[in-house]
């Protein structure tokens, strides 16, 4: 039972952004800070990557200046899932620390590329991919916050196109491409490039290559997906996160945001 309750801090008088996807963005980051950070419980703080997880940062950065809450967002310890969302703890002034240190995470705030009705996720747009499922599964509650282009109407890849992502061991791409391929069906399966300012593979933070791999349209059990695509050796982790997020908030242009929650089945 917490001592004192204390109101979240009013966001009326905040700027309405120029652009109403990011108005979307920070809608929702700043609702799910507000509704499931405890100020007074919750001391390790998972801060994942991309773009509607700088407003949790700076949602978080925000109570932090408050006479109210200083005390106690002073005494948060913030766990990155890389480098950008290391800047974003740096930049908002709250302390940084590493998974090695803290690997009992109370809550974690993180993106997600698609959510279907089962709260299953595909993550990994960003190449964070092995990182974000270390500290989301490592935390006693997982938060997404997300626009409401990341919402399913039902199963996962009917909105989200670019194919699952998968980090593997550089020195077993090839043999990872040829089994997913031949072993499990895929339709395409394509080594994630660095773009203009890289030549070659993009890198991870933990030195891996990620693949991007289409299997023929939606996924109906991604439980089993991943399942298979883990087995394949070489494969690091998988963008499937399964089992794993609480809730979701979705951000609308308009402002208003979308609760998504786990369903908890019902003991007879």
């Amino acid at each position: 039972m917490s001592p004192i309750q204390l109101p979240p801090l009013k966001i009326d008088a905040l700027p309405t952004l120029p652009n109403p996807l990011e108005e979307a963005k920070r809608s929702a980051a700043y609702r799910a800070v507000d509704e499931n950070l405890d100020f007074f419980n919750h001391k390790v703080i998972g801060i994942g990557s991309g773009s509607t997880v700088v407003y949790v940062a700076e949602r978080i950065g925000q109570y932090l200046k408050d006479e109210n809450y200083s005390k106690y967002v002073s005494k948060f310890i913030c766990i990155s899932t890389g480098f950008q969302s290391k800047r974003l703890i740096l930049d908002n002034g709250l302390n940084f620390g590493v998974v090695e240190q803290y690997p009992d995470i109370d809550i974690a705030f993180d993106g997600a590329d698609e959510v279907d009705e089962n709260l299953q996720l595909i993550k990994g747009g960003g190449a964070c991919l092995f990182q974000e499922k270390l500290i989301s599964t490592s935390a006693k509650k997982f938060i997404v916050v997300a626009d409401h282009r990341k919402k399913s109407p039902k199963n996962l890849c009917t909105n989200w196109t670019n194919g699952i992502p998968i980090e593997v061991v550089p020195s077993a791409y090839v043999r990872v491409k040829n089994d997913l391929l031949n072993k499990l069906n895929a339709k395409n399966v394509n080594i994630r490039q660095g773009g203009s300012f890289k030549a070659g593979p993009i890198v991870t933070d933990n030195n891996n290559f990620i693949i991007d791999v289409n299997f023929n349209g939606i996924i109906n059990n991604p439980k089993q997906l991943h399942s298979e695509i883990k087995s394949l050796i070489g494969v690091v982790e998988t963008g499937l996160f399964i089992d794993n997020a609480m809730k979701a908030y979705f951000g609308n242009s308009d402002g208003t945001v979308e609760l998504q929650e786990k369903m908890i089945p019902v003991m007879a």
